[in-house]
């Protein structure tokens, strides 16, 4: 099952799943598909509390996308120190940061005109 087939909505819930699995935190969805000139559909943003966190929720996406939807990303950048990893799925795009980073770059309101969405979960 190739990235074509697979729907936004179904990916969109299996990263958020992996995700979840490493307790990774404060999960937002940015929906941008009703934007006109956005970059994707939808961001997803996290952040865990290391750099072995960030890295480990990144290869929980990774694996979950790769072994149940045979999806595997367009492009990854961020492994090298673990502060902020992209992650690019074509209509979805994952960041996942440490939260002084996430702090800092503060995408949730330099992308405000999209429709925010906290996901619940457990930590």
């Amino acid at each position: 099952m190739g990235k074509d087939i697979v729907s936004t909505e179904i990916l969109l819930e299996q990263i958020i799943e992996g995700i979840k699995n490493v307790k990774g935190r404060e999960i937002v969805n940015i929906d941008l598909s009703k934007l006109e000139h956005s970059i994707c559909r939808h961001f997803v943003v996290c952040h865990g509390d290391s750099n072995t966190q960030v890295s480990a929720i990144a290869d929980s996406v990774e694996r979950r996308l790769k072994d149940r939807l045979s999806v595997r990303a367009y492009r990854k950048e961020g492994y090298e120190n673990s502060q902020w990893i992209l992650m690019d799925y074509g209509h979805i795009l994952v960041h996942i940061f440490q939260k002084p980073y996430r702090d800092f770059y503060r995408l949730e309101e330099l992308w405000g005109d999209g429709k925010l969405s906290r996901i619940p979960c457990e930590v």
